[in-house]
């Protein structure tokens, strides 16, 4: 069973930097459990980057949410050192929430299953699991709700059970069953 890995905006802004969260950070091991477990599995890895333009407040996110942030080539816009893979990995950048990308990306096309998690559960999360499931829309998506945080954790809950009413298999990592996941 060919599987791959997204991790949504696991960047600094979303963590330590201008929308700081103390639950993301808490998320941090869990997310790079998930990423050792895929690099030693042969599992593909794709981060997207929540990546802005020096005019963010000027666009309609940034009139929503007027906090400069992931703004392409800073410091915030940068991936969380810690859970960077040693192995090869993707990046895709997206403008603002989901990606309608995802019809163009391989490495989830020919993905059995795809497992989910990052930053914000309640916006960029369950945005792309939202786009990833109208794009494939008989795909297992498996989302890890103690690898993700939440502009709040109400907020976060909220979002979990919204996506898991859509079909999304919420949960947690230590609940997932890594010793038969390789089987077909």
């Amino acid at each position: 069973m060919k599987k791959v890995l997204v991790i949504v905006d696991a960047q600094e802004d979303f963590t330590r930097g201008a929308l700081k969260n103390d639950e993301a950070v808490k998320a941090l091991p869990v997310i790079k459990s998930i990423v050792d477990f895929a690099g030693e599995n042969d599992i593909e890895i794709i981060f997207t980057k929540d990546t802005h333009q020096e005019n963010y407040l000027e666009t309609l996110e940034g009139k929503h949410l007027p906090v400069v942030h992931c703004v392409k080539n800073t410091p915030g816009w940068e991936l969380c050192e810690e859970v960077i893979p040693t192995k090869d990995y993707h990046i895709l950048e997206k403008p603002t929430f989901g990606s309608n990308m995802w019809a163009g990306i391989p490495e989830v096309k020919e993905a059995d299953e795809v497992w989910l998690c990052g930053f914000c559960t309640d916006i960029c999360v369950s945005a792309n699991y939202q786009t990833i499931k109208a794009t494939y829309p008989e795909k297992l998506i498996i989302v890890f709700c103690d690898a993700c945080a939440g502009v709040t954790p109400e907020l976060h809950e909220a979002a979990l059970k919204v996506m898991a009413s859509c079909h999304a298999n919420v949960i947690k990592w230590e609940d997932y069953d890594k010793e038969n996941s390789n089987e077909a």
